[in-house]
This record gives structure tokens, C-alpha cells and sequence, in this order.
């Protein structure tokens, strides 16, 4: 079952309910509307339904799921939310569908209105043409179609519906310009500006461009038709989003790009000045595989291959300007409503842990940067409380290089004092091991050996062995000896042990034999 714990409204429906689900939209200035799709391909609604967003036909709210009817049967296969507010929906025969505000023709039926078309949802025709996916701007709209083209509607004034004049569009147009004898693979809508990915990795936007959001090099007022981002034409783009006023872009080599709007850090790029073309963010980071923005906020989100998600931007109502590791498995839950909620002390800590922007200390090692902050260390550990209250040399230095200790090792030690965890594998246990004994760090000691304890295998066995009495932890290599006495013929066949120390070898088989491992 999906985890629905940071979506309040969601938690009106019961356990029963909660278990049927399959996708859900949660949307609406406070999280308070949500559309869901359950296993059987049911949608219900629930919430405020402000400006008939739910499609009901009655504009009334309900706590009480309501199914549309009107959709019975059909698979709904894309689904967006403009902030206007109003809904579009694809199915997977095609078919178009809207509910909301129609003040600025939004819907695509033709004429504008308010609520008047909004109670239920209404069908959108594009004549011969199947959608395929959907997105919403503040009251514009797009769709592509299954022939990679792309259809736009609703408020034009800055060009984001793809029209040459700056005037309402009330049905879907083909958008050329640019796009023209071009396959569109993706679409996304910031406030008012579009993007658009082509099947060749190429970007291209138009629309409001006073930010730099369209990422051409400059912040001319508006582009009235698309045309190409080149900035990044060396790159394969994979994926692009965008927010209020920025965009954020992943390529097929896991580089992550921004540009735009920064009032909030949302680029993440170290301040809260915009960029009118690209730059690359966390460069020295792992590959990312997942961007995600919505055009009514300016926070941004990351996924990389290995499952860390990352937020940066209006964050909890603060403004973080460098992207913070998060405890979330998916970057749908970097936007949930709770996240304006105030961190608790332990969130703060942990989040403040390696932050350039409030850090006032940093240490080198293996040549690279650590931040932390003196008061932090000297509340959490008595080296440095020492260091800082004595007339030792690195107590009026900004910067301190570390040479005895290798950067896994050290920054795993300092993340433990903000965050009190340690996630290493065994084999560097045993090396921060030896840092908590140097430290005097009796905490840190006892979870080192908890680690290399629950982490040997027959494998490193002899490693582990070695390393203990590499750095004379008496306890610990009485515990991995035993265990390769324990298992001693499969030990003595691992590569390890084949390419041990001679010394250590030898000792180790004098110390067996007293033990009695070669008794017959």
C-alpha cells in the first residue's frame, strides 16, 4: 500500500479505502482536494472542490469519496492540475477531459466562464487525434498526442499557449513554430511558460521569459512561439519539469541542469540569483534518474540512482539554496502539505549537517570539503570541545586538513554528531573505529563494533580480523578470531586470507593452534 501519511486528507479515508488506491492527486492551495484512481481503474474525488475542480456537477465539497461516473470504465492514463484552478485528464482511448475555472478558456470548449462549464467534467475534442499526456499551467493548458505532437489552449498572454498574438486561445491549437516536423516526447508548464521534450533529447519553450525560465541566454519579456534551449544541445535531455518560474532538467548521463527564477534558492545552486541559461547542480553527486517541480510552488526535487531524494527551494518556509539529502523514498512526498509544517530540532540538525550556507568551519580531507558548525561539535564531542576552548592552533582556523583519518571515515564521524547514526559497511567500521577510540568517542566505539559484528561474513571475515588488531581493538578481533576458528576451512579458501600479510598470518595460525583448531 502506498504511504499516505504525509497527505492529511487523505487520512479521511478509511484503511479499506486507503488499500484500493493505485495513483492519487493531491492538488488545491492547501492540499485540501485530491483525485485517486483505484486497482479497478475507478476515480473518485474528494476535498474542497473549488471551482468544480473535482468534477462532480454539483460544486459542493465532500469528505466522502465520490466516484465519477462519467469515467467509468475508462483508464485514466495522465492527469495535471493547473492552479487557476482547473483539471485535465487523459484516458487511455484518447479521450480528453476538464473540469475547473474557464475564466481564461482553460477547458478548450470554446468561450470563457466561471464555474458555469466547471461543475463536471467535459469532453475536449481534438479532431483525429489521440492524447497521450497532459499538463497545466496557472490557466493554460497542453496535451500531446500519440503522434508527438503538441495541442495548447487558454491564457496566452505571455505566449505560453503557443500563439502569435497574446490574446485568450479557446480550442486546443497545434503548436508549431520550432516544434514543427518535430516528435514531441514530453510536456511540462511552468506559471505561464511551456516546455517541451523532443525524441532526440532536444528542449523547447516558450511563453514568460522575464526570469529566464525558457533558458535561451536572456530574460526578453516573452516568446511567443517555441524555440530551442541550444545551451544544452550537447546534451541528451531524458527529462524535464518546471515550477512557478524555473526548470529543472536530467540527462541521459545523469547530469542534473536548472534555470530561471531563484528567488527561493529553487535552482540550488548555492544563492538566490537567476540564471537565463542552464548550470549544472551537485555536479560531484551521483547520477540522477528523476527531476520534479509544480508550477505552483518554487520548490524543487531529486532522485538519484540509488533511491536518495533531495529538496531544495521553498522549503518548509525557509528559503535552501543547496539541495538537502531527505529522508524520503519518492520526490511526490518532498511536496506534501506537512512539509510547511516547523522541523523539529533532530530534522533541523540533520539537515544543517555539510550546509555551505550556515556552516562556519570546514575540513579537507582527500582533498575535499566538509562543513559543519564549531558549536555543534563542541556541544556533541570533548576533542572538540577542547580544541575550541584551548590555545591549540586549529581553534582560530576557518579551515582544518585531516590527514590521518580518510574521508569516509571522517565525514561518517561528523555526521554522526549531527544525526547520531552510522551507515557504514563493516570493513569502514572498523577504521571509524579506531577515530572513536583516538576521540575518545565511547558511543561511537560500541556502534562501530555493532556494525562490523552484524556484518561479517566468511567473506571478510579475516579482513575484519586484521584490521581489529591493526588498530588494537582487543575486543573486536577476539570476536572476528573466533569467528574464523568457527568457520576456519571456508575462511582459509577466501582471497583474503591468500593475500594476508605473512606476520599477521602466521600469527594467526599459532593463535588457532593454541586454540585448538588443528587438533585431530
Amino acid at each position: 500500500m502506498l504511504n499516505f501519511s504525509k497527505w492529511p486528507l487523505l487520512l479521511l479515508l478509511s484503511t479499506e479505502e486507503l488499500a484500493t488506491i493505485q495513483q492519487v492527486c493531491v492538488f488545491g492551495a492547501s492540499a485540501n482536494e485530491a483525485i485517486y484512481i483505484t486497482n479497478d481503474n475507478k476515480v473518485f474525488v474528494l476535498g474542497e472542490n473549488c471551482s468544480g475542480c473535482l468534477g462532480t456537477g454539483d460544486g459542493l465539497r465532500t469528505i466522502v469519496p465520490k466516484q465519477l461516473s462519467c469515467l467509468e470504465g475508462k483508464k485514466v492514463v495522465s492527469l495535471s492540475y493547473g492552479s487557476g484552478p482547473h483539471i485535465l485528464l487523459a484516458t487511455a482511448d484518447g479521450k480528453l477531459f476538464a473540469c475547473g475555472d474557464n475564466i481564461y478558456a482553460q477547458l478548450g470548449v470554446g468561450g470563457v466562464s466561471i464555474c458555469e462549464l466547471s461543475q463536471s467534467l467535459v469532453t475536449v475534442n481534438i479532431p483525429n487525434m489521440k492524447v497521450k499526456e497532459v499538463a497545466c499551467g496557472a490557466h493554460h493548458s497542453m496535451v500531446l498526442t500519440e503522434d508527438g505532437e503538441v495541442f495548447a489552449w487558454g491564457y496566452n498572454n505571455h505566449g505560453q499557449a503557443g500563439s502569435h498574438f497574446p490574446v485568450v486561445q479557446p480550442f486546443p491549437d497545434k503548436v508549431g513554430g520550432s516544434l514543427q516536423g518535430k516528435t514531441v516526447i514530453g510536456i511540462t508548464c511552468g506559471h505561464s511558460f511551456s516546455m517541451a521534450l523532443l525524441d532526440n533529447g532536444e528542449i523547447h519553450g516558450w511563453g514568460d521569459n522575464h526570469n529566464g525560465q525558457l533558458g535561451v541566454g536572456h530574460d526578453n519579456y516573452v516568446s511567443m512561439m517555441p524555440c530551442r534551449l541550444s545551451a544544452l544541445q550537447e546534451s541528451c535531455i531524458k527529462q524535464v519539469v518546471s515550477g512557478y518560474g524555473h526548470s529543472l532538467a536530467v540527462t541521459d548521463k545523469g547530469l542534473l541542469y536548472s534555470w530561471g527564477a531563484n528567488t527561493f534558492g529553487q535552482l540550488g545552486i548555492g544563492d538566490k540569483n537567476k540564471c537565463c541559461s542552464p548550470v549544472q547542480v551537485m555536479a560531484d553527486e551521483e547520477r540522477f534518474v528523476e527531476v520534479a517541480a509544480c508550477h505552483s510552488t518554487n520548490t524543487s526535487a531529486a532522485k538519484t540512482q540509488s533511491g536518495q531524494v533531495y529538496m531544495w527551494g521553498q522549503c518548509r518556509g525557509q528559503a535552501v539554496v543547496m539541495p538537502r539529502l531527505t529522508h524520503f523514498t519518492n520526490t511526490d512526498d518532498v511536496f506534501a502539505c506537512d512539509d510547511d509544517l516547523p522541523l523539529t530540532v533532530t530534522e533541523a540538525l540533520k539537515n544543517e549537517f555539510d550546509s555551505p550556507e550556515t556552516a562556519d568551519l570546514k575540513f579537507i580531507v582527500e582533498g575535499k570539503c566538509i562543513h559543519v558548525h564549531k558549536a555543534v561539535l563542541k556541544i556533541r564531542c570533548e576533542h572538540f570541545r577542547s580544541m575550541f576552548r584551548s590555545p591549540w592552533v586549529e581553534s582560530h582556523q576557518e579551515v582544518i586538513e585531516i590527514s590521518q583519518f580518510s574521508y569516509t571515515i571522517y565525514r561518517s564521524f561528523l555526521q554522526f554528531l549531527y544525526t547520531d547514526t552510522v551507515d557504514l559497511p563493516p570493513e569502514d567500521a572498523i577504521g571509524l573505529l579506531d577515530l572513536a577510540t583516538s576521540y575518545c568517542e565511547s558511543r561511537l566505539k560500541h556502534l562501530s563494533q555493532q556494525i562490523v559484528k552484524a556484518g561479517i561474513t566468511i567473506q571478510n571475515a579475516f579482513a575484519l580480523f586484521s584490521s581489529a588488531k591493526q588498530f588494537d581493538a582487543e575486543d573486536l578481533e577476539e570476536f572476528c578470531f573466533r569467528f574464523c576458528i568457527s568457520h576456519l576451512t571456508q575462511v582459509t579458501q577466501t582471497p583474503t586470507f591468500s593475500q594476508v600479510d605473512g606476520n599477521v598470518l602466521k600469527g594467526f595460525i599459532i593463535r588457532a593452534s593454541y586454540a585448538g583448531a588443528f587438533r585431530y
